[in-house]
């Protein structure tokens, strides 16, 4: 069941937790996904779930990608609940699917659950359902959910006019409770790891306020492949593993993309292994990583650790490269900045030549320092002569297309998002600081030179999906691996020591 909306703020969140809650109570294993990018969102589907949300986006990963997650991650769920992102038919464009939540329905072929707020309306709720409904035929909406609703009397009228009208029938109503809130901050909801609404809770809710059982059979009865797949599996026929490849590739290439991560998974499989351990940073601070790009670094050769720059001194032994992903650290620089040991080691450990990627927050980690939304002025790691400061009211979002070009990585193009409330001093950017990025956006077609690269180090503010250029994840590991002499060097020992 795919959970969308008319518009961001509608509820799509909570009904899609109530759901996974209900779901899990009754005994099913519960697969959640969320459309587009992000981060936030999925931590709580994973929290609620028991494990990990995956990624669907059209524009990043293209439908065969797409398709390949769905029938991976289903193989070993009873249900899948897809939380949509946005308005259902909001994309990278205003004229097309590009991107869009109604994209991913139509290549899955899923039943749409719209959610509505009708806080201030009635009747009229018919005209919107019906616009959405008949906007696209090839879109599927199988029923709708009222949010906010004012008591048993509104939600009566307001099932009654979809009934009137012809229209998918109302599968439920939440009214407004605190109960069911999560905070919010500027980039969104605060992170599972800072705030929950408890599991019971969110599993009553949904068995009081709607018909799961109604979602749970329109669910359940949808296989996810796209309707040829399906004909052809009553048919009896199957196409060759190698002819599925081949189609694959192409059409992912097609749109100057790398072959889709399954296809990279079992080469990569079998290729010879040497250890290259990668440690992760993972705290309140660091938490927004992309599950497919920590199981392809996996599937590439690394062996993957995690610790804490909030309250970890060293870095984890054995360590040859890191991968510092996005979070919030201006929320808490002064914990981050206060951790001194932990700031010297990574700037040993870049300085002897250790590989570190960073997105987003961990370019403000490496940074010289981070100015707060009080002003207040932090040191960071200093392995990059950069400042960062936040921008109040202000945000930089938007997809990305990467082309890479360093000395510790294969050239090759990737896609990903930026989603941040920082901002860059240029003033700080030396203008001999390499840079391993041509960003382009392809909302307004313009480009940057960006990805700051010194040594090993390369930080960025774009947020890369490595299953959209595979080849990616094992540029790292490699270069994870060659930094491991290195840094044994540095040691005074031999790499195998």
């Amino acid at each position: 069941m795919l959970i969308a909306a008319p518009a961001s703020g509608s509820g799509k969140t909570t009904l899609t937790l109530a759901l996974i809650a209900a779901a899990r109570r009754r005994g099913l294993v519960v697969q959640p996904f969320k459309v587009g990018p992000d981060f936030i969102d999925p931590g709580h589907h994973a929290r609620l779930a028991g494990r990990p949300a995956r990624t669907l986006d059209g524009w990043m990963l293209g439908a065969d990608a797409c398709r390949a997650s769905m029938r991976a991650a289903m193989a070993s769920a009873d249900v899948a609940i897809v939380e949509g992102m946005m308005g259902l038919f909001d994309g990278l464009s205003s004229t097309g699917d590009a991107g869009s939540t109604a994209e991913i329905a139509k290549w899955l072929d899923l039943p749409v659950l719209l959610v509505l707020d009708a806080g201030a309306m009635a009747r009229s709720a018919a005209a919107v359902v019906r616009g959405f409904r008949d906007f696209d035929l090839a879109v599927t909406i199988a029923g709708v959910v009222f949010n906010r609703i004012g008591g048993a009397g509104h939600l009566r009228l307001l099932r009654d006019a979809l009934a009137a009208a012809g229209l998918p029938p109302c599968l439920g109503g939440f009214p407004v409770d605190a109960a069911l809130a999560l905070p919010e901050r500027h980039l969104g909801l605060f992170t599972a790891a800072e705030t929950t609404v408890a599991f019971d809770v969110l599993a009553d809710a949904a068995e009081r306020h709607l018909d799961v059982d109604e979602i749970l059979r329109l669910a359940t009865a949808v296989t996810p492949l796209p309707k040829e797949e399906r004909a052809e599996k009553r048919e009896g026929t199957k196409k060759r593993e190698g002819t599925a490849e081949r189609e694959g590739m192409a059409g992912v290439e097609g749109r100057g993309l790398s072959p889709r991560p399954d296809a990279q998974r079992s080469t990569a499989a079998q290729r010879p292994r040497v250890r290259a351990q990668i440690a992760i940073a993972r705290d309140e601070a660091f938490s927004f990583y992309y599950p497919e790009n920590l199981e392809l670094l996996a599937a590439a050769g690394a062996e993957i650790v995690e610790f804490s720059p909030l309250c970890d001194m060293r870095l984890p032994s054995g360590t040859c490269g890191l991968y510092l992903g996005g979070g919030y650290p201006e929320v808490h620089a002064a914990r981050l900045a206060a951790n001194l040991p932990l700031l010297e080691a990574l700037r040993a450990f870049a300085a002897a030549g250790g590989l570190v990627y960073a997105e987003c927050g961990g370019l403000m980690l490496l940074g010289d320092t981070l100015e707060d939304e009080t002003g207040r002025t932090h040191a960071m790691a200093g392995v990059l002569p950069l400042r960062t400061r936040m921008l109040p009211q202000r945000l930089t979002l938007g997809y990305r297309e990467v082309t890479i070009a360093c000395d510790f990585l294969p050239p090759l193009v990737a896609r990903g998002h930026e989603f941040h409330g920082s901002t860059l001093d240029d003033s700080s950017v030396p203008v001999s600081l390499a840079r391993a990025y041509v960003v382009g956006d392809p909302a307004t077609g313009v480009s940057a030179r960006e990805g700051f690269t010194s040594r090993r180090t390369l930080a960025s503010y774009v947020h890369l999906h490595f299953a959209s250029a595979p080849a990616l994840a094992g540029g790292l590991v490699a270069a994870a691996r060659a930094a491991d002499a290195d840094l044994a060097a540095a040691r005074g020992t031999s790499a195998h020591a």
